[in-house]
């Protein structure tokens, strides 16, 4: 799928394979677009998409749970049931697949919609820019890929000026950076000449090459002990390696900075 081309009546498969208890989604390729644990389908499997929650450290505790998250691009639905059941945050997914809905409800514990569960079969680039989400959303999570996996499907400035709108103040994104055609220089450079550079952190790549990047909207970084006390609390109540996040997390290189005027 292009970064321009409008909405299909057919879309790539969803298709599944296991191996060693562990459920991938793909579609209609070797490209894994998610996975789960069978036995623990609650656990967060993959170490990027663990890394796609640390928008966590940048909450107050009293406040983790509170608002909308949304999910562009819903994968083997980890993030989404970890923040509608784990969380038990009001929870927005937006996939644009219907087939990948259908293998999330099918094969990866997707519930059915409810009080605090919308799933919606739509364009993300197209949810983004609806002046009725303007503001609305507490944490963004962005995994946007077609069945190559070569760069994210969504990657321009307007794109992610439509994700800063849509964030309320103190709001957080999350952006899972992967594929043999991508850069995370540009990307990241586009995302900090939207949310500004003091804005902007990024973990060092998973083994398997994800950069994680996290963008807020006009929060304060709070100081070491604080984001050490959060770490801990994660660890406790949510078993993700929180710690280890800290350790990781870096703001964006001064060379990237600089080039934020790229287009």
């Amino acid at each position: 799928m292009s970064k321009h081309k409008k909405y299909q009546a057919s879309w790539a498969p969803a298709t599944l394979s296991e191996f060693d208890g562990v459920r991938f989604l793909h579609l209609d390729s070797i490209w894994v677009q998610g996975a789960m644990r069978i036995r623990k389908p609650q656990q967060l499997e993959l170490e990027y998409i663990q890394r796609m929650m640390a928008w966590m450290l940048w909450r107050e505790e009293a406040e983790l749970r509170e608002g909308l998250a949304v999910q562009l691009g819903l994968g083997a639905a980890a993030l989404t049931r970890f923040c509608h059941k784990t969380l038990r945050m009001k929870t927005t997914a937006v996939e644009i697949n219907p087939s990948v809905i259908s293998a999330c409800r099918a094969w990866f514990h997707l519930p059915e919609d409810d009080q605090r569960l919308t799933t919606l079969n739509e364009d993300a680039a197209q949810w983004v820019a609806q002046t009725e989400n303007l503001q609305t959303v507490q944490v963004l999570n962005v995994d946007l890929y077609d069945h190559d996996a070569a760069s994210p499907v969504l990657d321009d400035v307007a794109f992610y000026a439509n994700c800063h709108a849509v964030l309320a103040d103190g709001g957080l994104m999350t952006v899972n950076l992967f594929g043999r055609d991508a850069s995370f220089a540009r990307s990241a450079g586009r995302i900090a000449r939207v949310f500004g550079s003091d804005q902007v952190w990024s973990l060092a790549p998973t083994k398997e090459g994800n950069t994680v990047v996290v963008a807020a909207r006009g929060v304060a970084v709070p100081g070491r002990d604080t984001l050490e006390r959060r770490a801990a609390n994660i660890e406790t109540q949510y078993s993700l390696p929180a710690r280890k996040w800290l350790r990781l997390v870096r703001p964006l290189p001064l060379s990237i900075l600089q080039a934020t005027h790229m287009p």
